[in-house]
């Protein structure tokens, strides 16, 4: 009893750490973004059928060790589409938010993702936010005004609107991946970047991409690892923790965000984006290690 505890327990810890590995990643995106002269659906469209050939690889290595071809069956097809649809409905969403309201505004008004996965969770999957979740929430948004509260702008209501819905079907995603946890939850995102790029394929015509060593290096790092391998790392991490515990995690993403621009650019962030990123990486740390300490107890 006490080995399948420590057993469960392992597997929880390696399922955040690989959420945070992939909030990492993602926290990239606005680095390469600025690097890369691309219109921003050709941006996502290109990284998109990056991260479809890296996922469809691994999982076609993955078959080979279990000895496995999987499902393909008509309706299993048009399940995993159905359920690509939130993830790729974000990332389109998210895309054309920036461009119609501020950035700042785009990445707060996103990450009210935790409280849609709170509620959709427990009415969903039945899996109630404790009180340290609940609690983790509020220090999560405290700390998202105060990284941005510098950065705030007055912007357009459909921006505003269509960064709001995004973070919903951001929530939305972890929850499905939940409910697809038995099966395999990088089958959804492979459906997802597939969906985004038929949707940006019209902006290659429209604003057709130039092909530098700059540009060409940004896409192959945002494709394969800022966004492929990430896809790769929510999905194993979305089977041991709940979907409320996920968007917690993945709120440290707009905190390393100004880091990289720091690091590489020599932006100082100010006083305001290190005090509200503290916060929600204390935020996070808190209801993971009481989540943890309750299972233990």
């Amino acid at each position: 009893m006490t080995h399948n505890i420590a057993i469960h327990k392992e597997h929880r810890m390696a399922g955040q750490g690989a959420i945070f590995l992939c909030a990492v990643l993602w926290s990239t995106s606005g680095l390469f973004i600025r690097l890369l002269d691309w219109h921003p659906l050709v941006i996502g469209g290109g990284r998109s059928i990056l991260a479809a050939v890296v996922l469809l690889l691994l999982r076609f290595f993955s078959n080979r060790r279990r000895n496995s071809k999987g499902s393909a069956s008509p309706r299993r097809v048009l399940t995993l589409a159905a359920f690509g649809l939130f993830y790729a409905v974000t990332m389109i969403l998210f895309v054309v938010a920036n461009k119609l309201t501020a950035s700042a505004n785009a990445i707060v008004l996103q990450y009210t993702a935790p409280v849609w996965a709170a509620i959709l969770g427990w009415f969903v999957l039945r899996e109630k936010p404790h009180w340290e979740h609940w609690c983790a929430i509020l220090l999560v948004c405290f700390g998202m005004l105060l990284v941005f509260s510098g950065g705030f702008a007055s912007s357009s209501l459909l921006g505003d609107s269509l960064a709001l819905i995004s973070g919903i079907t951001l929530a939305a995603n972890s929850v499905v991946l939940r409910i697809n946890k038995n099966d395999n939850p990088a089958d959804i995102f492979i459906f997802s970047h597939i969906q985004c790029l038929l949707f940006s394929l019209p902006f290659f015509f429209l604003h057709p991409p130039t092909y530098s060593i700059n540009n060409v290096l940004c896409i192959l790092f945002m494709g394969i690892f800022q966004i492929g391998m990430a896809s790769a790392l929510f999905a194993y991490g979305i089977r041991r923790v709940s979907a409320v515990q996920a968007m917690l995690i993945a709120a440290v993403e707009p905190v390393l965000n100004p880091i990289w621009v720091l690091l590489a650019i020599g932006e100082t962030p100010a006083v305001s984006v290190l005090a509200g990123g503290g916060l929600i990486v204390a935020a996070v740390i808190f209801s993971s290690t009481l989540s943890a300490l309750r299972r233990r107890s």
